[in-house]
């Protein structure tokens, strides 16, 4: 059995063991040793990573007792070797894994809550637990998460007789067989656990709970500790300022300056929608009332207001200056787009039914769309004359 340093001292840093066996895995190897401080993939933790004897470790395993380290390249059997902790990882690690148990046992200890998940991540951590957690009321375990970080406590590690066992109050993911590992932050969590912690609480720096949202009925918390915390703050402060420059307000200030430029924007919206109803009125004026089959290509119409225009198209009759007749137009295609860069297309008929007419026009210059007998849409790549005498033709022959 390997001897697992990373539980004697979780601040370790590099070590010697001896190389016990080594074989081929894929395109890697699966190294084992006499002793080791890398930590393998469990507890909702991922392995660290790092050197032996200057060969890469990708990922670290424990497989029926026996912990592989999967290495780039083989590893004597029988030799001595150094190997070296990614240290910088491993303790970002620890520092997101104890910041967890002190979340977890501040909301097992006010809500009764059972932490059910978690999961430390390249880039955050969650935690799922059985019960539903207000914004309001992560706020509050959030600064009772950091008091505890405050008061530097201990972070102490038991290995309890079966007896002693008995008589703890403890939380556990999953039933254990063996010896159980213990995680104790006074005051805070009683925890089994087979993860490196730190040594102190002080040592996780700040935690903050970055997100909770509703989760097979409890809640998922999203949590950055330490160094990751301190990332996200330099992130969002850069962010900060160059939307304060942007803005022109003040960094305190920019999120009222960011209300009121939506709602600027949305009065723009309003006004652009107002215009655009209006051109496309004036563009289906301006349209002859003789023409049974019109085609319209734009680059300035498109999205609502394609379907918009064409309908304005298809309803408006010929007058004769003695009142609308209620003569309706055989066809109407609008396209907008160029021919570099191919069209969008809406085809409707009050008098035909559109599908095969659509049908044979995306086989001819490799279309795609279709739709419902009054009205089809869709993508086409052909040529703007082209596609127009074809439709003006085939229109024309078509029976109602």
């Amino acid at each position: 059995m390997t001897e697992k340093l990373f539980y004697r001292d979780s601040h370790l840093k590099t070590f010697t063991g001896k190389v016990t066996a080594c074989t081929r895995a894929g395109e890697y190897y699966a190294a084992e040793l006499d002793r080791t401080a890398f930590f393998p993939e469990g507890g909702g933790q991922y392995a660290d990573t790092g050197t032996l004897g200057g060969v890469r470790v990708l990922d670290v395993q424990e497989r029926g007792g026996h912990i592989l380290h999967m290495t780039e390249a083989p590893l004597e059997p029988g030799q001595q070797v150094e190997g070296r902790i990614d240290w910088e990882e491993r303790f970002m690690k620890m520092q997101q894994h104890t910041g967890e148990h002190i979340v977890s046992g501040l909301i097992h200890a006010r809500f009764g809550y059972r932490n059910v998940g978690f999961h430390l991540g390249s880039e955050d951590c969650t935690m799922d637990f059985d019960g539903e957690i207000s914004r309001e009321e992560l706020s509050q375990i959030e600064l009772e998460a950091n008091r505890a970080v405050w008061k530097n406590l201990e972070v102490r590690v038991l290995y309890p007789s079966g007896e002693e066992l008995e008589q703890m109050e403890y939380r556990s993911k999953i039933e254990i067989e063996g010896q159980v590992r213990i995680v104790v932050i006074p005051g805070y969590d009683v925890c089994a656990c087979c993860a490196p912690h730190v040594d102190y609480t002080g040592e996780i720096g700040i935690i903050k709970l970055t997100d909770v949202q509703r989760y097979k009925g409890g809640a998922r918390v999203t949590m950055l500790c330490g160094v990751r915390a301190l990332a996200d703050y330099v992130c969002k402060q850069e962010q900060a300022a160059d939307i304060s420059a942007l803005l022109c307000a003040k960094q305190n200030e920019i999120a009222n300056a960011v209300h009121h430029l939506k709602d600027e924007t949305q009065e723009l919206k309003a006004e652009i929608t107002r215009k655009e109803k209006k051109l496309v009125e004036y563009r289906a004026r301006m349209v002859p009332d003789e023409e049974e089959v019109v085609c319209i290509f734009s680059e300035h119409i498109g999205g609502e207001s394609m379907r918009m225009l064409m309908n304005h198209i298809l309803e408006h009759a010929e007058s004769d200056g003695a009142g609308k007749t209620g003569t309706e137009r055989k066809l109407c295609a609008v396209f907008h787009g160029n021919d570099g860069g191919g069209y969008r297309y809406v085809i409707g008929s009050r008098r035909l039914d559109m599908r095969p007419f659509v049908k044979a026009f995306n086989a001819a210059f490799g279309g795609r769309g279709g739709g419902r007998p009054e009205m089809v849409q869709g993508s086409v790549s052909g040529k703007r004359e082209e596609m127009k005498a074809w439709i003006l033709e085939k229109a024309g022959k078509m029976e109602e």
